[in-house]
């Protein structure tokens, strides 16, 4: 169930990147301007890519550790259960044995 939610934002954000890409094409393609103007623009779509991109990173990332935190969180609760349950069936196996020894 986790997988699904990662995968989401995965879409999510490749989807934002395209369709800014393309409208940035569309953009670069329509609009009269001399060369200076456009590379200007290219590198503003870029730096601006660029935060989007690093923005989304830092979100996933987060969400990720986040994650896993929580993942391990579950295992120790898993483990210190397991642990009580063996423990509890090693000490109820020498009282049996006792009584057995006993009786």
């Amino acid at each position: 169930m986790e997988h699904e939610g990662s995968s989401g934002v995965c879409s999510v954000v490749s989807s934002f990147l395209l369709g800014g890409l393309i409208g940035a094409g569309v953009a670069l393609l329509v609009t009269p301007m001399t060369g200076k103007e456009t590379r200007e623009q290219i590198r503003g779509f870029a730096g601006d890519a660029r935060r989007k991109a690093d923005d989304y990173y830092g979100q996933i990332k987060d969400a990720v550790i986040s994650t896993l935190e929580n993942g391990k969180g579950l295992i120790e609760d898993k483990k210190r259960r397991i642990t009580s349950a063996v423990q509890a069936g090693i000490e109820a196996y020498e009282k049996k044995k006792q009584e057995t020894a006993e009786g």
